[in-house]
């Protein structure tokens, strides 16, 4: 097998909104069936229709992407690196949709195992160890780089086209956030990448919603803080100087801003 089959990323039809039990490896790639191969990990543009009015987005490099995407996805291979010493391994999957220009796919799926690897993140406390796998491994989530209308499908209850989630063993990250953050967050787009990412995989492992525990203290990742912070300052890591770090259980009814159009 070559070089370019072995990276060979799938392109899968998105099927609506994913259910699988949470506790249960998903068996195939959860979007639906596989319908062709990408030989490298970049982008397919989609037809021209598709691409009709971009939403574009100030950013570090150039994000563009139509509110309604594709549909379609693109899972990136795999990694033999486990993050973490100790603890459940959990295995993940990565897909971008495609239509979305400006994020390269082995780039950003480098940055999410840097992100979920960080000994700050969820592996820090020994309960957990994470993997990246390909789109025919075995894996009890998957993460989703998704446009607004795509996520409000992969999210299921109320669309918001604003939000990230965790929907089952979907991680669904919103381009637009990834592309732009949120207004007044404070901290550089990293940071809030670090968050969304920390945060919704939080999700995934069981944790539920936190509140400030004062004003200037860190946010706990818990916190929604896409929607506010309520006093305290961003803060993306459950462990972010080696210790557990969280706040009381709870969430704000913060109103959720109108979605990227």
């Amino acid at each position: 097998m070559s070089k370019t089959a072995r990276r060979a990323v799938a392109v899968l039809a998105l099927a609506g909104v994913l259910s699988a039990c949470e506790r249960q490896p998903v068996a195939a790639p959860a979007a639906g069936p596989v319908v062709t191969a990408i030989g490298e990990a970049t982008a397919v543009p989609p037809a021209p229709a598709e691409r009709e009015q971009p939403v574009k987005q100030p950013a570090e490099v150039a994000i563009t992407f139509p509110r309604t995407g594709s549909g379609q996805w693109m899972f990136t291979p795999g990694s033999d690196e486990v993050a973490g010493r100790s603890g459940r391994l959990m295995r993940y999957r990565i897909a971008l949709e495609t239509g979305i220009d400006g994020v390269d796919p082995a780039g950003f799926a480098a940055a999410v195992r840097g992100i979920l690897g960080d000994p700050r993140g969820w592996t820090g406390g020994g309960e957990w160890r994470l993997q990246q796998v390909g789109p025919e491994d075995p894996a009890d989530f998957t993460i989703y780089l998704a446009t607004p209308a795509s996520r409000d499908k992969l999210c299921g209850g109320t669309p918001d086209g604003y939000t990230s989630c965790r929907n089952g063993s979907n991680v669904v990250l919103n381009v637009a956030r990834w592309a732009n953050a949120v207004p007044g967050y404070g901290a550089p787009l990293e940071v809030y990448r670090q968050y969304m990412v920390t945060h919704e995989t939080g999700h995934r492992l069981g944790q539920g919603h936190e509140l400030c525990p004062g004003p200037g203290r860190p946010a706990p990742v818990m916190e929604q803080q896409t929607l506010g912070l309520h006093g305290c300052v961003p803060n993306p890591w459950p462990f972010p100087d080696g210790r557990a770090y969280a706040g009381p259980s709870g969430e704000y009814d913060d109103p959720i801003p109108a979605g990227d159009s």
